[in-house]
């Protein structure tokens, strides 16, 4: 008899459930291998749909396609459970070793999860969802499904032996940390298994479903070819008139520094290459250096803003003359869930057509953002974690590091620090500004000489173009203040940047500016209300007016002030952290086109920041900065800015929030970094269970992985991704997806609507469902706005006091 594990819908061809099993189990291997995980993987693709073996799955399958009127009802049949049943009952026995019982729960675990997200060993009720599925659930086919198995699949014996094979490639993990670190090296290898696991299965079902066979791209030649192509340019700009003024040969100075660094050993190094030194094409020349010598897959930069996304992809594809090769993820368009879906597996509806679209991190060059980064280590649903894998044997690259919000702290030195300990990947931090990562508890393993500037406190003088002036410490202002404080500033220059704390204040002064205005001067108005075309558009139109000369006033949220490619001749910059002073400042005679220009420092009486704790507490300790300056203008090296003054007011803010960087949970009254790292003695819910029960929790893994997920959000308030209807581009879109979409078309339509899309909080989500704003496609797993709900002027526009959330998704 042949099982049946998908029946394509195209043409009702089958794949059985040997070659499923097979074809995952040698992907998942393929995954795993390069850092030492080849048989962990494997073992789950291996037994992840072991529990198709049985009758009770094969009349299902038929009954959905061909007697869809009688087929079983929802969530009726199991198979998720059996692959992991038969590890316990093989290894989690009386006679058990620790190391192979660990091999039971590491890869069970992600076997049972994967219809939805890794369960918790223990909950916050005390009970164990994964013993509850591997130890109690009864599964009446459970000894046929074994005779299937090992007739069809693996002999018991060869099943043992691949067993021992990736008992032994877990004990390094477990053997060469300190004992305090083992649930924490635990935690991070079970996501790897179970991101390996659902690529691998995802994949093949998609492979199987497109009657496509899978691609083996040589990403080591194209990495040849595009460091080619960087020297040509690196070339070009030293034979440029240009090439010998100060500015230039130091950058030239830095960027040939990148090169010697990448020679060095994978770890993680920091560059702190100034505003306007030339960070991307130097960071871009390190990257690829060290995949060639290093024998990398991947470069990922990481940036916190969608607008750096943009510029700086389209500064590579320009560089490295590639449109295809080069990914832009900047949100999750399509709605991620961790509901149990194994009653759609083996057919193909509207949901799982979802599931399958192609978008794990597999390209060789990836931009994304902060949010998906920590997302696909911490947050719930399978697309997340899914790219974790990728991110092995490469290098990433985060663009303005300081922006790691202060919560998250923890997580991401830890999530880091696993990447170079066990992935074989490099990391390296770039800004201008380098918050202080080794000053926290769980700090960032970093070595004494990780800086690949050298002389950085002689390079940051030298490319000082701007005086930042403190208007913040005497006074605050009003809206009507500051228009006539930027009136003053357009009378001795041609353009003013103004940047504040909040949406609101932003539209306001926005507003009281275009009413005023009886001149010439164009005023511009940015924000995340806009999608990613419309701020391109924007920021095109700014561009053209400030190389004309045109008098130009922009009034923008913090989005503008990270790697974004413009400058002003004054800014206007209201009172934040120090950081973000520092990257307003950058906005201003970016390129030193003239002497030094100004930047005021105010302090905006309007803003409401008493829910932006971050905020307030970053301007609390810059305006203690300020105060120290003025009392003493050799403080702090004599600048502001300067890499004394920032390393002291990192350090004072991750004291301010000391209690706070582990990601604390209100409603559990715990830090995340309990929940998922915590020993077993230590882990508070055993301490609990052992007080209920007056018995031990039979497992050597207690965490709770699954409740750690529910409750991690980076940003506080959880947003949706909305694709809007700007321009034909998104009517266009929005049109396409009303349409029937393949698998194949329906990747392509994601990335493109990237560019399309918006994040709206759920009040603003409630208030547009209320107004009859959105439309929905598959299932409601994508969401559109309707036509007249997004403005040409403001882009999506809801009243509110919020800030441009930094951690952009």
């Amino acid at each position: 008899m042949s099982f049946i594990a998908h029946i394509r819908q195209s043409d009702n061809e089958v794949q059985t459930v040997k070659d499923h099993l097979l074809e995952v189990q040698a992907l998942a291997e393929k995954y795993g291998e390069p850092i030492g995980m080849k048989h962990l993987c494997g073992l789950a693709g291996l037994l992840h749909d072991f529990g198709k073996y049985s009758q009770e799955f094969l009349h299902y399958i038929h009954a959905a396609v061909y007697h869809s009127e009688d087929a079983p009802k929802r969530g009726s049949v199991d198979h998720s459970t059996a692959g992991a049943k038969l590890l316990y009952t093989l290894l989690h026995t009386k006679d058990m070793t620790p190391s192979k019982a660990l091999v039971a729960e590491v890869v069970g675990n992600a076997i049972i999860s994967h219809h939805s997200y890794l369960h918790d060993f223990l909950t916050p009720e005390l009970e164990s969802k994964y013993l509850t599925r591997v130890r109690d659930k009864p599964l009446h086919e459970f000894d046929q499904m074994k005779e299937n198995f090992f007739v069809n699949v693996m002999k018991k014996n060869e099943l043992d032996q691949y067993i021992e094979k990736a008992t032994q490639e877990l004990l390094p993990f477990i053997q060469n940390v300190p004992k305090e670190d083992t649930e924490k090296q635990l935690m991070f290898v079970t996501k790897f298994v179970f991101s390996a696991l659902i690529d691998a299965d995802r994949t093949n079902t998609r492979l199987f479903e497109e009657d496509e066979t899978p691609l083996n791209p040589d990403h080591k030649a194209l990495f040849e070819t595009y460091y080619e192509r960087l020297h040509e340019k690196i070339m070009a700009f030293q034979n440029h008139p240009n090439a010998n003024t100060p500015i230039n040969r130091l950058r030239s100075k830095m960027s040939e520094q990148c090169e010697a660094a990448a020679v060095k050993e994978s770890g993680i190094y920091t560059l702190s290459i100034p505003t306007g030194g030339g960070k991307t094409l130097a960071s871009l020349r390190y990257a690829l250096k060290h995949a060639l010598l290093h024998h990398k897959k991947r470069i990922i930069y990481v940036v916190p803003y969608t607008t750096i996304i943009e510029q700086n992809a389209e500064e590579v594809r320009s560089i490295l003359k590639d449109t295809e090769n080069i990914l832009e993820h900047h949100s999750n368009v399509i709605l991620d869930d961790d509901d149990n879906d194994e009653h759609l597996d083996g057919t193909m509806t509207e949901k799982q057509k979802l599931k399958l679209a192609k978008d794990n991190w597999d390209a060789p060059i990836i931009f994304t953002t902060m949010v998906q980064f920590l997302n696909v280590f911490y947050a719930k649903g399978s697309r997340n974690i899914r790219r974790l894998h990728h991110l092995s044997e490469a290098i990433i690259v985060f663009d303005e590091v300081q922006k790691v919000p202060v919560k998250c702290i923890s997580l991401f030195n830890e999530a880091l620090n696993f990447l170079k300990n066990n992935c074989k990947s490099s990391i390296l931090l770039c800004t201008a500004t380098q918050p202080a990562l080794d000053f926290v508890q769980n700090k960032l393993e970093m070595k004494t000489d990780a800086e690949i500037v050298e002389n950085l406190t002689d390079v940051v003088d030298a490319f000082k173009r701007v005086e930042i002036i403190d208007k913040a410490t005497d006074r605050a202002v009003l809206t009507s203040d500051l228009v006539s404080f930027i009136d003053q500033q357009l009378e001795r220059v041609q353009s003013v940047l103004v940047v504040l704390n909040t949406k609101k204040v932003v539209k306001t002064l926005y507003e009281e500016l275009q009413q005023n205005r009886g001149d010439d001067t164009k005023i511009y108005h940015l924000s995340t209300s806009m999608c990613a075309a419309h701020r391109n558009d924007i920021l095109s139109k700014l561009r053209q007016d400030l190389d004309n000369n045109i008098p130009v006033i922009c009034i923008s949220t913090q989005l503008i002030e990270a790697g974004v490619d413009i400058s002003f001749d004054c800014v206007i910059r209201s009172l934040a952290g120090l950081d973000s002073i520092a990257q307003a400042a950058g906005r201003c005679n970016r390129h030193g086109e003239k002497d030094m220009q100004e930047v005021y420092v105010i302090d905006h009486q309007e803003e409401q920041l008493k829910h932006l704790k971050e905020i307030e507490i970053g301007k609390q300790i810059t305006r203690r900065i300020l105060i120290d300056m003025k009392r003493n203008q050799n403080e702090h090296g004599g600048n502001i800015l300067s890499p004394q003054a920032m390393e002291r007011y990192f350090q004072e803010l991750y004291l301010a929030f000391a209690n706070d960087l582990n990601y604390f949970i209100p409603a559990l009254k715990k830090d995340m970094m309990e929940l998922l790292t915590a020993p077993k003695n230590e882990f508070s819910y055993v301490q609990a269970y052992r007080s209920k029960y007056s018995a031990e929790v039979p497992l050597f893994i207690t965490n709770s992985y699954r409740t750690a997920a529910e409750h991690f959000h980076v940003i506080d308030n959880v947003t949706t991704s909305v694709i809007v209807p700007y321009e034909h581009g998104g009517k266009e879109l929005i049109t396409e997806l009303s349409g029937n979409i393949s698998m194949e078309d329906l990747g392509r339509i994601m990335r493109y609507a990237q560019h399309y899309t918006i994040n709206l909080y759920k009040y603003e989500l409630d208030l547009v469902m209320k107004n009859n704003g959105l439309v929905s496609f598959f299932d409601g797993k994508i969401y559109a706005l309707a036509d007249g709900a997004y403005s040409n002027e403001f882009g999506f526009d809801v009243e509110g006091d919020s800030t441009d959330e930094v951690y952009m998704i």
